[in-house]
């Protein structure tokens, strides 16, 4: 009777592993119905679009640090995009503005001024290069078997052109935006935005204005990158992680010549210290960010097996989870994360070291807080020897919404399913920073996303060697942009 108890219990269970599976829902945001619009006159203006992305890629806008940059060719942009685009430049609708000297604001008038306006954000700057490793000139904007070699293409002078070549064919066209437009273009992105985009935003907010979204740089639309999937994905970050540099330092250990060394010096005291760190990972925060929802929302299109998992997260969230956490390119998803970047200590080789300082880069899942890190660094590390010094840190951005009542989030969804037909569309978590994080009183729908197809090739050229876009991903950008100033009006 026993047996006969458990094996219907099994029975039923495998029963109902199955039914959820079956009958897992599709969360996938459904094309517009009736808002096709005509984009063939951006094919037709293939020419001058690749020559103008040319243009920019050859003003070497490196930063370097805060401070160091190269400011002169960031204002040869700057009279560069007012040639290139005479329609934003002589329209009515249209306000120009520089702030801080360097970074540059355009507002556009809508015919619905009471509508809040949407941010489309990019930034003028870009890493530094290293020439001999490059292939071609990295600053040369040459065009080889079909690709725009140079950098900036993938991050960021590809959405900067890609947002004024929209602008300008939406003007050009004669059809006004109903909802107002604000284009937000800082230059030193890449050394934290603390000149640039953080300054746009405080203009912003002196000036009282809430915007209905913000799209700035962020993820991609994948392609092989996404297990399980064979179609196109695009991954909108909904949320970014924060960051701490910690340093942590010792000096109480005694000093003096090696010979009559202590049982422990200071080297020794904080290297334990860092181990304990390392050895005891922040607990996984699975399904307390978007994480989750990243694979729910592709769960009803991915493969029989992983769709099983994701349909019964209930049952196999933990097993997915230690998954995730194996390979570091899917554990920084999950947790916070913790990296020991710079170990200091000694002086000489027959002197104890009067010293020791190290420096702890972790990057905070969204689900937590500075104080959090600092209080679970203190925790682990469980030693009043060793003290703690806050560089730098800020605060890991809040969740934005990802519903189909969003108008951001729905907007970029159904532009992807126009540029990208069969393409997925799923929340996710940029583990890097972006220049949206200043503008988190402005609005609180914030998307970090490139419209642009990536595969892992790709991805490895950004900040890196040989940095390229194809021409039809590019024409597919300005595309991109064109659709989202036509959707977000008619959601208005």
């Amino acid at each position: 009777m026993i047996a006969l108890i458990l094996a219907s219990g099994a029975i039923g269970f495998v029963g109902l592993v199955i039914f959820r599976t079956l009958t897992y829902p599709n969360k996938q945001i459904k094309p517009s119905a009736g808002q096709s619009f005509d984009t063939s006159f951006i094919q037709e203006n293939e020419d001058r679009l690749v020559s103008n992305l040319q243009q920019v890629v050859r003003f070497n806008t490196t930063s370097r640090e805060r401070g160091d940059m190269n400011y002169e060719e960031i204002l040869k942009v700057h009279q560069f995009i007012q040639q290139a685009f005479p329609t934003i430049h002589s329209s009515p609708l249209v306000k120009r503005e520089v702030v801080n000297q360097y970074s540059l604001l355009y507002t556009v008038e809508g015919s619905e001024p009471s509508l809040k306006p949407y941010i489309l954000c990019a930034h003028m700057d870009v890493v530094p290069v290293e020439e001999d490793s490059w292939d071609v000139p990295p600053f040369e904007g040459r065009l080889v078997d079909g690709f725009i070699y140079g950098r900036g293409t993938l991050d960021d002078k590809h959405s900067l052109l890609g947002i004024l070549e929209a602008l300008e064919f939406l003007l050009q066209r004669g059809e006004k935006p109903v909802r107002p437009i604000i284009l937000a273009f800082g230059h030193d992105e890449e050394v934290e935005g603390r000149d640039g985009a953080k300054e746009i935003a405080a203009v912003l907010k002196d000036r009282g204005i809430q915007a209905e979204f913000l799209i700035d740089e962020g993820l991609t639309v994948t392609d092989g990158l996404v297990p399980g999937m064979s179609n196109l994905v695009a991954l909108v970050g909904v949320a970014e992680k924060g960051y701490l540099n910690l340093e942590l330092s010792v000096d109480s250990a005694p000093t003096g010549h090696a010979s009559m060394p202590p049982k422990e010096t200071n080297i020794g005291i904080l290297s334990q210290a860092v181990s304990r760190l390392e050895k005891n990972p922040f607990p996984s925060m699975f399904g307390k960010g978007p994480e989750r929802a990243m694979f729910e929302f592709l769960g009803a299109e991915i493969i029989f097996p992983l769709k099983m998992v994701i349909a019964n997260f209930w049952l196999f969230s933990p097993i997915f989870e230690w998954i995730m956490s194996r390979k570091p390119s899917t554990n920084a998803f999950l947790r916070t994360t913790t990296a020991l970047t710079v170990f200091k200590g000694g002086i000489k080789r027959n002197v104890l070291p009067p010293s020791a300082t190290a420096n702890i880069n972790f990057r905070i899942h969204p689900a937590q807080t500075v104080q959090d890190v600092v209080d679970y660094v203190k925790k682990v590390v469980n030693d009043d020897r060793i003290k703690l010094k806050t560089i730098a840190a800020h605060e890991p951005s809040h969740i934005s919404p990802y519903t189909e009542s969003s108008l951001g989030f729905k907007s970029i969804a159904q532009c992807v399913k126009q540029v990208f037909p069969g393409a997925s569309v799923s929340p996710s978590i940029l583990i890097a920073l972006t220049d949206s994080k200043w503008y988190s009183k402005i609005t609180t729908s914030r998307y970090r996303f490139f419209p642009v197809v990536t595969d892992e090739s790709d991805i490895k050229r950004i900040h890196g060697h040989n940095e390229r876009i194809a021409i039809e991903r590019y024409l597919e950008m300005v595309q991109f942009y064109y659709l989202l100033m036509k959707h977000a009006d008619n959601h208005s």
